[in-house]
């Protein structure tokens, strides 16, 4: 068996192209939608990422603007700057790339931006929204990859899905989002005793542990569907967390690293940011309205 790749640079032009067309038709009716972007040190990861997703909203018509800042910018500073952008309303989204330097808590700049505005999805009001099945933003990950999926035509409902990794970024929203659609969803972490126990009973595993080839294709029902969500930088060039080449050799679908996942991200940011566009536009426009006499 050779899995076939789901191709996610392919997928995400999809879906460029249908944020373009929205994106087109706010600022037909006057609105430029716009992403604030904040970068903060050095990590040279982070800035070829902030950089993809520039070049991206350059392509589909989102206006970006992008502050970096020194790493020893203090939290207080970076908090001003985040209110600065919360009352801009030429502003709908904003993003703070992580990771932050150490003596800034993520999560209290992350508390700080307008839940009207993270586009990202890592706010407590929206991670409480996709817990409770409520109107919010989801993170980007997640979400391309349940996106993935709709576009190979995987049907999750009864299905064993394994999500490898923990994280609130990837982890916890993906098993929220595959248990909403009505799959019987596995976490594995580091303290799983054998996480290849587990594996072997999957019809879908989403590797997101953040460890070099952690899935071997001895480790995968034959047929599976494997998403890969890894990124890591070895001496041996960019790989993922599943072994790819045993992999493939067992899976029903499979991701690539790279060329997988991460477009899927870019691609829904840029869908966010539209949609807050669209939604605060919609309250500018209720809000001005005048009741007729």
């Amino acid at each position: 068996m050779t899995a076939e790749l789901i191709d996610g640079v392919q997928m995400s032009l999809a879906v460029r192209a249908e944020v373009a067309q929205r994106t087109a038709a706010l600022r037909a009716a006057g609105i430029q939608p716009g992403l604030a972007v904040l970068l903060v040190g050095e990590d040279s990861a982070s800035h070829v990422y902030v950089r993809k997703k520039v070049k991206a909203c350059e392509e589909v018509g989102v206006r970006s603007i992008l502050e970096q800042h020194d790493a020893s910018i203090s939290e207080e500073a970076l908090l001003a700057r985040v209110k600065a952008f919360n009352q801009d309303e030429a502003i709908h989204g904003i993003l703070v790339q992580l990771p932050l330097p150490a003596h800034i808590d993520p999560q209290t700049v992350i508390k700080a931006i307008s839940p009207a505005k993270d586009v990202d999805g890592f706010h407590i009001v929206n991670a409480g929204a996709l817990l409770t099945g409520t109107e919010g933003f989801s993170p980007c990950t997640p979400t391309g990859c349940m996106r993935m999926l709709d576009a190979i035509g995987y049907e999750l409902r009864g299905k064993h899905a394994v999500v490898l990794g923990r994280s609130n970024i990837v982890g916890k929203p993906m098993a929220i989002m595959l248990l909403s659609r009505g799959a019987t969803v596995t976490i594995c972490h580091r303290a799983t005793p054998d996480i290849g126990v587990v594996t072997r009973q999957a019809d879908i595993v989403v590797a997101a542990a953040g460890k070099a080839r952690l899935l071997r294709g001895d480790m995968i029902k034959p047929g599976a569907v494997i998403i890969d969500v890894g990124m890591n930088r070895t001496e041996a060039g960019l790989c993922g967390d599943v072994d790819f080449e045993s992999a493939k050799a067992v899976a029903g679908w499979i991701t690539p690293v790279p060329g997988g996942v991460g477009p899927m991200t870019i691609a829904m940011l840029l869908a966010n940011t539209v949609t807050s566009a669209e939604q605060i536009a919609l309250v500018q426009k209720s809000s001005t309205q005048v009741p007729a006499s």
